[in-house]
């Protein structure tokens, strides 16, 4: 049985306080970091091979060393704009443990020379704005935060900064866009937010979750974190499971678990003794897993390898009743409705596939939308200003290859998931 490493602190009582942090080994990889030169920690969490745990897996030491050198005004922000459906372990992590993300953004902070933090939390996040503003002001008032920093020399403010619910922000130039009071859009890259970000000034940015890692890899070392997980994929990963299991919740477990371990094992199967049909396996913007894949490993490469993802491991699981094309259509909506419309095929494109889908689930279908649909996958994914476009059309696609009999059962007036 897997030991949680960051959620072992989760289920204490009264777990978001400093003083349970303090008295369970917090704030104890602080100042041996602040010991270490900034080399030396950029090159521990390259050797770690931490990556990112937002969704797009980029591994964060690398990120650290993009930072310049030099002595000019440099950003860190934390990015706890979690939209993505299925997906609650940000959320988990910053209401029950907040203070370990921020040691992790005080240490990469103090690694890259970034002299403020930006805490961009989703506007929805009452309580994890209320525990955020807590914990900070509770890190100011132990010197862990604020000037000469445990008498280090080195100084470091931090601020929290709701937003307004827009999807969109969680793409990391639309956030530093939202900062900064501007619409929530996505900017062309390069540059990248690490050489122009925030007010185009250098500017880190990283998920909550793979902030809450650093701490322990500076107190256990680099070989201690790749003795986690896989060669590639190291670490512990928190995933997030929801729909058709009798134990839906949050659990960490080694990258590489199978996904059929955390489905049986930990959430405790599909209910009712329905068969399994289909997994979203990293949030919605991830294609489908079918049955016949539910032993891949949960990691970076195994997931890519069979067509899907592990996105930011949030795991939906879809009993043999579940109409795909009716999923498809939901993802679909969700996708229409947060695209912040800057490009053509997203903005466009995405209305019009909610309306094909609408046509075809409420029996409307014709003949040939099916090729109209793939033809608008085809015509946004790859092709839009920012990865919006590929989350859109996902499910659409995966969908269509996976279960095109059921749009085809819609469009003979049934439906593949009724009895």
């Amino acid at each position: 049985m897997f030991e949680p490493i960051l959620l072992r602190r989760a289920d204490l009582p009264r777990s978001e306080t400093i003083d349970v942090y303090l008295a369970n080994g917090g704030y104890q990889a602080l100042p041996k970091a602040l010991a270490a030169s900034p080399e030396d920690l950029i090159d521990l969490v390259k050797r770690s091979k931490l990556r990112g745990r937002g969704g797009a897996g980029f591994p964060s030491g690398l990120k650290w060393g993009f930072m310049p050198k030099e002595d000019v005004t440099k950003f860190l922000a934390v990015n706890t704009d979690e939209g993505e459906p299925g997906t609650f372990k940000d959320r988990k992590l910053i209401e029950e443990d907040p203070h370990q993300v921020i040691e992790g953004a005080i240490i990469a902070s103090y690694a890259v020379g970034a002299r403020h933090v930006f805490v961009y939390i989703r506007g929805e996040f009452f309580l994890g704005v209320k525990r955020w503003n807590k914990a900070i002001n509770d890190a100011y008032a132990h010197g862990y935060l604020g000037e000469d920093i445990l008498g280090s020399g080195y100084s470091l403010d931090m601020t929290v900064h709701r937003g307004a619910g827009a999807y969109i922000c969680g793409e990391e130039t639309a956030m530093l866009n939202s900062l900064e009071g501007k619409r929530g859009e996505p900017r062309l890259k390069p540059p990248y937010p690490a050489q122009a970000g925030y007010h185009q000034a250098p500017t880190l940015v990283h998920n909550v979750e793979t902030l809450a890692n650093i701490p322990h890899i500076v107190l256990h070392g680099a070989e201690w974190y790749r003795s986690i997980g896989t060669e590639n994929s190291t670490g512990p990963k928190v995933f997030c499971v929801s729909g058709h299991v009798y134990r839906r919740g949050v659990y960490e477990l080694p990258l590489g678990t199978p996904l059929s371990t955390i489905i049986y094992d930990y959430a405790g199967g599909v209910p009712g003794g329905k068969k399994l049909k289909a997994v979203i396996p990293g949030g919605a913007s991830t294609p489908f897993v079918t049955a016949g894949d539910v032993d891949v490993p949960m990691d970076f490469e195994s997931l890519d390898a069979i067509g899907s993802a592990l996105g930011t491991g949030a795991i939906v699981v879809m009993d043999e009743d579940t109409c795909m094309v009716d999923v498809a259509l939901r993802a679909a909506r969700f996708f229409a409705h947060e695209s912040c419309g800057k490009c053509t095929p997203c903005r466009v494109g995405g209305r019009r596939i909610v309306d094909l889908l609408e046509g075809i689930t409420e029996g409307r279908g014709q003949a040939g939308e099916l090729d109209k649909l793939y033809s608008l996958c085809d015509g946004i994914a790859g092709k839009t200003f920012c990865p919006m476009g590929d989350a859109m059309v996902a499910p659409v696609q995966s969908s269509l290859d996976l279960f095109v009999v059921e749009y085809e059962r819609h469009l003979d007036g049934g439906c593949a998931a009724a009895h």
